[in-house]
């Protein structure tokens, strides 16, 4: 099989790029796989509209600053450029059109199968991220094919969507922005499970993230007070435009889909409308089937770690949510993650 790798890092996103800044200043061999044709195709794929929510200041790998106004919000097309730039100014050894099929382990190597070879290595990091398969309702089938309706990760902008009105599903800051951006040119309706909840972009001329950040709350543990109340709560609504659509009824809130008939959608209060076109906002799934390994997942079908390290020699995660901290899963707290998990695989060579 040829050269057995310190490290193989599974996935070229923002995960897998801090965790190759870090490997890359360990005396560690290490590769990075990932399956797209460039750095920063995840984010180019997403919908045309999207902006970031943290300022650039708080919108940065290990390493290097994300270039442009501090206090100004990125859009995704600068993400796909930041990283693309990250991983050249740092050398960082990606093999692209990788696809993983299969992760194995045998006594203390790993067998790591991709549609046209055979890699070995000691440790695997899966950097993968979180949002693997797109979650869709069972009753999503129902809609008749008159209707066009798109899982959010295939919206890109209304030219792929029909005359008339919109349902957008699901009530985080991608659903929001989405039904915004929509209500400029069709009637829209937004479909929550519970209260929206929402907080500014800025306080006092300041990011609310720089609040955060004085506060704790950005380096607050999953198993603090604080951490612990952040997860029950869940993810606001960032800023205030959805807010103002809905003051204004430009997009009209509806309570949790329930249902579908034919071409009626009902809602928790049985009440129902017809619509166009549906976007799923309604977020992923995680997909762990390719790794061939017992006892990888916990009783409630999660990820069995600490802050990464899992039960399996070697196997660790990074770029999960919460994995230790609020900002683990985004550009923002990846870094701190990716560095300790160098740490402990450097301490256990």
């Amino acid at each position: 099989m040829g050269m057995i790798y310190d490290v193989v890092v599974i996935g070229g996103g923002q995960a897998g790029l801090s965790m190759g800044y870090y490997l890359q200043q360990s005396s560690l061999s290490f590769i990075i796989l990932d399956h797209n044709a460039a750095v920063g195709d995840v984010w180019r794929k997403r919908y045309d509209s999207l902006v970031l929510f943290t300022p650039r200041a708080y919108s940065s790998l290990p390493g290097l600053a994300l270039p442009g106004d501090p206090s100004g919000f990125p859009t995704k097309d600068e993400i796909a450029e930041y990283l693309e730039l990250y991983a050249r100014t740092f050398e960082l050894p990606i093999q692209h059109h990788c696809h993983v099929q299969k992760v194995q382990k045998e006594n203390q190597l790993f067998t790591v199968t991709t549609k046209d070879s055979f890699i070995e290595a000691r440790n695997i990091v899966v950097a993968a991220g979180p949002y693997h398969t797109p979650k869709l309702p069972s009753f999503a089938k129902e809609l008749p094919t008159h209707v066009i309706q798109l899982h959010s990760s295939l919206y890109k902008n209304r030219t792929q969507l029909n005359e008339g009105a919109v349902l957008v599903v699901g009530g985080g800051n991608s659903g929001a922005q989405i039904a915004v951006e929509l209500s400029e040119h069709h009637k829209t309706y937004l479909s929550v499970g519970k209260r929206l909840r929402f907080l500014p972009l800025t306080v006092s001329g300041r990011s609310i993230f720089w609040y955060f950040d004085k506060l704790g709350i950005l380096k607050a543990d999953r198993q603090s007070f604080i951490g612990k109340n952040l997860q029950n709560q869940g993810d606001p609504i960032f800023g205030y435009e959805l807010k103002e659509k809905l003051m204004n009824n430009s997009v009209m809130l509806c309570g949790r889909t329930k249902s579908i008939d034919y071409d009626e959608i009902y809602f928790e209060d049985q009440s129902s409308i017809k619509v166009e076109n549906v976007i799923w906002a309604t977020g992923f799934n995680p997909n762990y089937s390719w790794i061939d390994i017992p006892s990888l997942l916990d009783h409630h079908g999660l990820i069995n770690h600490y802050r990464g390290v899992t039960e399996i020699e070697g196997l660790y995660f990074l770029g999960l949510p919460w994995q230790y901290r609020r900002g683990s899963a985004l550009l923002l707290g990846v870094g701190d993650d990716a560095d300790f998990l160098s740490q402990h695989i450097s301490k256990c060579k």
